[in-house]
């Protein structure tokens, strides 16, 4: 592709993920792919419509290793062009690493490990209640119950794990950091969960982060990369989302107090609202990157073979052709699901806990703190800006 710098640059400058997005807008009233232009003047496509969005994120031709090889374009530096790393991976590679782990993060499990996540939730609940308001709620509660329920999955000490968050978000950086940092950031997370498995192996337990060792010395299933690699991604992807769509959840609901009000009245709706919560919040500012392997036709588009497109959720999830009055919060909504977890291939294999951690810890502050509100004025709020995840740093409530 062609440079093009009267194209939009990409990833757009949004303030917040409650805002009102202008330029998926604006895109999707023109189309349902559109060429945007990357920091360094390489032009790619975004997919800002539902069914565009599916449609790349379903259809083989729209390659995930391709996009990871040298030169590809790319938004995070820190993790493309890795060997042995399951998001940079077509089947069968993937598939192969994916089975693996998948079964630790069905439906099922993840259920019977709701009683613990609620335990948890109430735990730390106790602690913001014993010193009481005002409490950061990110500090206190969305940070720590990811984290802990993590290490439990895998068998590994919080602080161990939690040590790793001082370069998770340099590594998800989105032009905020030099290349170079957001590499050594990258380097640095992986060097310290090395050390983690090599004492993982001189004690195994019964956790996951054993059975991957164990597939890796006996069955030789996967490569010790790829081990390392499948490690990383656990302990990086598995509390960044978690930790920052709680407060920014609980501060759409402070937007819209009669849907507050109605959860608050009906408990029994939290499931829905969540998943509500989840379209609504437009939590990820960009998704990874795919390459054409063919020419592709999507929605009367044409998607030449070795074009870059970047599938962008948050717009599919505001889309007027798919949900009526898309940027209303409306916690019964029905209709098409969400598509923030990914769709294909790719679909988020943590998605199962991501929904029972949420759910727990919002109706565990709505059952302890009902009149949950914010401590100081919404203008105050520090937002992380430049990440793939957006969210706030902190989130001061009283009660």
């Amino acid at each position: 592709m062609s440079s093009g710098s009267s194209l939009p640059p990409f990833p757009f400058d949004t303030p917040e993920p409650l805002d009102h997005e202008p330029e998926h807008a604006r895109l999707r009233a023109e189309g349902p792919l559109a060429r945007v232009r990357l920091d360094d003047g390489t032009v790619v496509w975004v997919a800002v419509r539902r069914d565009a969005v599916r449609a790349i994120l379903t259809d083989p031709r729209f390659s995930r290793a391709e996009a990871s090889r040298p030169g590809a374009p790319s938004l995070t530096p820190g993790i493309t062009n890795l060997p042995g790393v399951m998001t940079n991976m077509d089947p069968p590679e993937h598939t192969r690493l994916r089975r693996l782990v998948a079964g630790a993060f069905t439906t099922r499990m993840m259920e019977q490990r709701r009683p613990r996540v609620r335990e948890i939730v109430d735990g730390l609940l106790d602690a913001i209640t014993e010193h009481g308001p005002p409490a950061d709620l990110v500090a206190e509660l969305a940070l720590p119950l990811p984290i802990t329920v993590l290490c439990e999955l895998l068998g590994m000490p919080y602080e161990e794990v939690a040590e790793v968050r001082r370069w998770s978000e340099v590594s998800q950086s989105v032009g905020t950091y030099p290349r170079e940092q957001v590499t050594a950031a990258f380097g640095a997370i992986a060097g310290h969960v090395s050390a983690l498995i090599a004492r993982k192996r001189e004690h195994p337990g019964d956790d996951l982060m054993t059975r991957l060792i164990e597939a890796r010395e006996q069955d030789d299933r996967l490569s010790e990369q790829e081990l390392l690699m499948t490690a990383v991604g656990l302990i990086v992807a598995g509390h960044e989302t978690t930790a920052s769509q709680i407060p920014v959840s609980l501060l759409a609901l402070f937007h819209h107090p009669d849907q507050l009000a109605l959860l608050r009245a009906r408990p029994e709706l939290v499931a829905g609202a969540v998943e509500e919560l989840l379209r609504y919040s437009r939590l990820m500012t960009a998704a990874f990157g795919r390459v054409a392997t063919t020419d592709v036709e999507v929605d009367g588009v044409t998607v030449a073979a070795g074009d870059a497109v970047f599938a962008l959720p948050a717009a599919a999830n505001r889309d007027e052709h798919a949900y009526a009055d898309p940027d209303r919060l409306d916690i019964t909504r029905e209709g098409p699901p969400h598509v923030t977890f990914g769709l294909g291939p790719h679909l988020c294999i943590g998605a199962p806990l991501a929904r029972v951690e949420l759910q727990e810890a919002l109706a565990g502050v709505l059952r302890r703190f009902p009149d949950v509100r914010l401590a100081v004025p919404e203008s105050e709020l520090v937002w992380k800006r430049g990440n793939l995840i957006r969210g706030v740093r902190s989130l001061p409530v009283a009660w």
